[in-house]
């Protein structure tokens, strides 16, 4: 019988199909764990070039865990400020926990600056510390819409919760070039040193058009052709830095004296 029918082409497909199913599958189960662990490490990294702990975008794993060392992660309850230790911050994601109703709340209409729609009912915060372990900077996960996607990244602020220390993005779809430009080193050095608050700490930070006038405390230059981007940006900020993000915490750190923590 000849070996070119359509049963036994079909067949060879067939199993060729299976063979490469169950490889495929055997792989990403194996992998799992790696890609896990790291898409934790590259997280860490982000979070100490946002707070300028590191200055190597190619940083090694030991470099990076080497001064993530000075890093504690805590989970705080958003509506009250507290932290929340029974909640491990290694397990704790809040992205996933944004989309289940038990862990999450509605922002609605005109609170919904950031336009993320949900956010968890708690968050990360993390305590960079200095010598003799007191707070010299405090790094907050911060996110929100931007053009074409919604951009992850840390805001790192001094103890007095006012001043910028650093901002940087980790993940993002925005247009390379334009919106994109959020990644360029001479952008973020901006940030570096500004008043994100006022004297009342009500968020004042703005990303604006063209370039921010000399000498302004809480305005930062935009991005050229990027205005959307630019706007989502001090939306974001604002968010989490009011009342309805981290303004609760970031209160009960000054009651503490910020430093003393």
């Amino acid at each position: 019988m000849s070996n070119d029918t359509v049963g036994k082409t079909l067949g060879v497909a067939a199993a060729l199909c299976i063979v490469c199913s169950i490889l495929v599958s055997t792989s990403a189960v194996k992998l799992k764990p790696l890609q896990t662990e790291n898409k934790k490490l590259d997280i860490k990294k982000n979070l100490l070039l946002a707070a300028k702990l590191i200055d190597n975008p190619n940083a090694t794993k030991a470099e990076i865990l080497k001064a993530y060392e000075s890093v504690e992660a805590k989970v705080v309850n958003l509506s009250t400020g507290e932290e929340v230790p029974e909640m491990d911050p290694e397990k704790f994601d809040a992205k996933k926990a944004s989309k289940d109703p038990g862990m999450s709340v509605r922002i609605n209409g005109d609170a919904d600056v950031a336009k993320i729609k949900t956010r968890a009912k708690y968050a990360k915060v993390y305590y960079v510390k200095g010598e003799g372990g007191a707070v010299d900077m405090i790094v907050l996960p911060v996110y929100g819409k931007g053009l074409w996607s919604t951009l992850y990244g840390f805001l790192a602020m001094a103890p007095d919760t006012r001043t910028i220390r650093g901002l940087g993005f980790y993940e993002h779809g925005e247009t390379p070039g334009l919106g994109g430009e959020v990644d360029n080193p001479n952008w973020k050095e901006k940030w570096v040193n500004k008043l994100a608050t006022d004297a009342n700490y009500q968020p004042v930070i703005t990303v604006v058009k063209g370039e921010a006038p000399s000498g302004a405390q809480s305005k930062i230059d935009g991005l050229s052709g990027a205005t959307l981007t630019s706007n989502g940006v001090t939306n974001l900020v604002q968010y989490w830095l009011g009342k309805d993000g981290f303004g609760p915490f970031l209160a009960k750190v000054r009651a503490q004296g910020g430093e003393s923590l």
